[in-house]
């Protein structure tokens, strides 16, 4: 269950109690999970900046919105791009903002387990884990994502048996065999559902002449967007700046000239996910014949992708319960026993 952004949490006794965070920082949405409370908190990763005095004016969803329709001097930033940190100063503020939105102050210091891409650099680990000490954070540890999804989904991770997680987010995806509680086999690519979009608008611009904002390319893949076909697929009017004329103009978009569009980008995830496959040990690569692979992310939701995926893989796909919040639950339910599972932390692990 997620809680409103604003919802008051704690122990009802009006004591001002340090409870352990969780946090999925992922370049599409960010995510909390409160040791205690469950997922507080799910908002998209964008921050409104007032360029003329460096003031934050919306944060996540109320900031998302703004995309495309502010005016010159407001821009809505991501401060992550393709899982790395590309503006310490903005994820900065807006780790410190969702870690007051959630209670934290200067009088309460939690302990913080922040989910990160298993690809991820020595220099931006450090620039993770110091964003969030600087935020209040008493101490900041580091999880990989696809680690954290294992758990979230409830597999036997900690057994000798192979499982394989596909975490497709905004900006990465990853495809990770794990066994034993570690991982075995990754594959990670810096592809992910924006780019399905950015490719989606290259296509509307270069076929059909018209201009269309990223929100618009993100409904249209939700709306017709699809790795196969699917069963009782529909047509869809999009709306644009025709770029001849500069003036409105509305055109017709099939599911198969999206998944002509989305061609591209599609296929680099599932060639990571057939790479990963192919680094298995023999017995693990039988056990994925039984285990299957489990998609997590929001990329994951992309209709025909499991069927895609598991005729060019052969091996069973499933979708997990809750994609978009696996990755959180499973860091959450790391801090519900932060030190017994130490041992999954990168730090620990290195």
């Amino acid at each position: 269950m997620v809680r409103p952004a604003g919802a008051k949490t704690g122990t009802g006794d009006g004591a001002d109690v340090a409870r352990d965070l969780a946090i999925d920082l992922g370049t599409a949405n960010t995510l909390v999970y409160m040791r205690g409370e469950g997922v507080v908190l799910a908002e998209p990763s964008v921050l409104a900046i007032n360029q003329r005095n460096n003031e934050v004016l919306a944060m996540g969803r109320d900031a998302w919105q703004m995309i495309g329709r502010t005016p010159s001097h407001i821009v809505a930033v991501r401060p992550l791009r393709k899982g790395a940190i590309t503006d310490f100063d903005v994820t900065q503020r807006m780790v410190r903002l969702l870690l007051e939105r959630v209670g934290v102050s200067r009088f309460n210091r939690p302990k913080v387990l922040i989910c990160v891409p298993s690809a991820i650099t020595a220099v931006e680990r450090r620039a993770v884990t110091e964003a969030a000490r600087r935020s209040g954070a008493a101490d900041a540890q580091l999880i990989e994502q696809p680690l954290a999804a294992a758990i979230g989904a409830d597999l036997p991770i900690s057994e000798p048996v192979g499982n394989m997680v596909v975490d497709i987010g905004g900006g990465t995806s990853e495809s990770a065999l794990l066994s034993l509680g570690g991982v075995v086999a990754l594959e990670a690519v810096r592809t992910g559902s924006f780019d399905l979009d950015a490719h989606i608008q290259a296509f509307v611009r270069r076929e059909y002449g018209l201009a269309i904002g990223e929100r618009t390319a993100e409904e249209i893949k939700m709306t017709i967007g699809s790795a196969a076909p699917t069963p009782n697929e529909m047509r869809a009017e999009v709306r644009g700046r025709e770029l001849m004329t500069g003036l409105p103009k509305t055109v017709v978009l099939t599911p198969q000239e999206i998944r002509r569009a989305i061609e591209e980008p599609l296929s680099t995830i599932i060639e990571s996910v057939v790479t990963c496959l192919s680094q298995a040990p023999p017995e693990l690569a039988q056990d994925l014949l039984v285990q299957g692979i489990h998609l997590v992310g929001g990329g994951s939701l992309l209709r025909g992708l499991d069927v895609r995926l598991g005729e060019e893989t052969g091996v069973p796909v499933h979708h997990v319960d809750a994609p978009m919040e696996c990755v959180v639950l499973g860091a959450g339910q790391c801090i519900e026993s932060f030190e017994a599972m130490r041992v999954m932390f990168m730090e620990s692990r290195r």
